[in-house]
């Protein structure tokens, strides 16, 4: 189980105690500042994460007895890298990039609320993910206009 936690936790950023949601987050965004840009690496990064998350996210929560434990942060890092995906390297860029999945992610406005009735892993992971689709789309228009 402890490789699983390990990967659910997102390096065990989910373990600390307040805001582990935000923490797997900025973990996320510090860990893409060192990723090149290129479509190729932050893909696999994202789809890597992605697959390990919905399988290591449904094996914690079935092993804690908990629909979506609060210490599974790997799909705030999946839905932070789909927020900036392809976004240069700017650090205000980025905390805006933040702050909007942070938005998202806490209200789950519309649709996004519904994917976390999706059983197992895949509940878990895919609120993130349309959460992180809604911040890039935003986020790539003012990076645009920018």
């Amino acid at each position: 189980m402890t490789i699983w936690r390990f990967a659910a936790t997102f390096f065990y950023l989910g373990k600390i105690p307040l805001a582990p949601g935000s923490c797997g987050s900025l973990g996320t965004l510090v860990l893409w500042l060192f990723l090149p840009i290129t479509a190729s690496v932050h893909f696999s990064v994202i789809l890597i994460l992605f697959v390990l998350g919905v399988y290591s996210s449904h094996k914690v929560a079935k092993y804690l007895k908990v629909h979506d434990p609060s210490e599974i942060v790997i799909d705030e890092a999946v839905g932070m890298g789909i927020s900036l995906f392809m976004l240069p390297h700017n650090l205000v860029l980025y905390l805006f990039a933040f702050l909007l999945f942070r938005f998202f992610d806490i209200l789950k406005p519309s649709f996004i609320y519904q994917a976390q009735n999706l059983p197992g892993g895949w509940g878990i992971m895919l609120d993130d993910v349309l959460a992180g689709l809604f911040t890039l789309a935003i986020v790539s228009g003012i990076a645009f206009i920018l």
